[in-house]
């Protein structure tokens, strides 16, 4: 075949890929104008209104990654404020597009909802927080305590497995909705609360007297967080599982929202890559190639996320720990834009 021809074959049959790539899903956001993201219904650091009403969090900023991605625009979304019990149900029926809410990934979840959970963007455990005049110091102190949790929740599931398999007694509180059993725990309706450890340093925040009440050293469970999507839509994944990775991608490599168009002129071939110097990581998923380059520069990388929102710039002031790095000793690994 002449090298001209089959240079325009090539060409044409990268365009018809391309094309191909474009799922349900994102036909569908696109048509509608912005990205519809299911979050909690206000867990400080993670997704909470401000008190002008405007929401902020790590997890707002995974739902502004991925509507940057699509739109190059990271005003581009709505946020529906979910309960742990609506949440499975908005996303089946097409309510939201993705939760970006805090979701662990269990096996039972990837197999039984029709829904996948496509990355991990915060490594938590489940605690226990009691108040300082309970005199409880360790987990087994509280055989036959009460306990407020959420219904429907791995930690609900994780909590009734430790005190089982520790031979132990409890009884459960179950409340819905995550701020009436806050008010609940406060008002000593029971002895000690159960959420993920980031939920309930948040929660501590919000009581009079904070530093009346402790958070348990140890763990009851892992409880790894993040988003979510509707199985079947392989681009869609992508999209999602990529927004997250260029993050974490752009923080190892020093790239951040105030050097990102600097960056455009290093000589890294990986850098080159993830801002869309050298093009194609964006036309394998559908998108333009300055995808990357948008979300640092609109969102920032993880670290500049995960300041703001959770670490000591805001008022959770959470160290990384297990969500540092993988070089800083941290379990952050974000999967090669190449």
């Amino acid at each position: 075949m002449h090298r001209r021809t089959f240079a325009l074959c090539a060409l044409a049959l990268a365009a018809v890929s391309s094309q191909a790539l474009a799922g349900p899903t994102l036909d569908t956001v696109r048509k509608r104008g912005y990205l519809q993201c299911g979050v909690s219904t206000g867990i400080q650091g993670f997704s909470a209104p401000d008190s002008k009403g405007a929401w902020h969090g790590l997890d707002v900023d995974m739902c502004r990654a991925i509507a940057t991605t699509v739109f190059n625009d990271a005003t581009k979304y709505r946020l529906t404020p979910l309960t742990t019990q609506a949440r499975f149900t908005a996303l089946q029926s097409g309510e939201v597009d993705v939760l970006t809410r805090n979701v662990t990934p269990t096996m039972a979840r990837d197999t039984t909802l029709g829904l996948l959970s496509v990355a991990v963007n915060y490594y938590d455990s489940q605690g226990v927080m009691v108040s300082n005049k309970l005199g409880v110091k360790k987990l087994r102190e509280l055989d036959g305590a009460t306990i407020c949790v959420q219904p429907g929740t791995v930690t609900e599931l994780d909590l009734a497995d430790w005190f089982r398999s520790q031979s132990l007694r409890f009884k459960p509180v179950v409340i819905e909705k995550y701020d009436e059993i806050v008010r609940a725990f406060s008002a000593g309706r029971c002895d000690a609360f159960t959420s993920d450890k980031s939920q309930l340093a948040a929660s501590r925040m919000t009581l009079e007297n904070p530093d009346s009440y402790v958070i348990l050293d140890e763990n009851i469970s892992k409880s790894p967080l993040g988003p979510m999507v509707r199985q079947g839509d392989d681009n869609w994944i992508n999209i999602v599982r990529w927004s997250l990775n260029a993050m974490l991608e752009a923080e190892e490599f020093g790239i951040t929202s105030s050097n990102v168009d600097a960056q455009l002129k290093a000589n890294s071939p990986n850098v080159q890559r993830i801002l869309g110097v050298t093009p194609g990581m964006g036309r394998n998923m559908g998108v333009d190639d300055k995808w990357a380059y948008n979300i640092i520069k609109q969102v920032g990388n993880y670290g500049e996320s995960y300041e703001r929102n959770l670490g000591m710039s805001s008022p959770m002031k959470l160290p990384r720990a297990l969500n540092a790095q993988w070089r800083d000793g941290g379990l952050m690994y974000g999967w090669p834009v190449r």
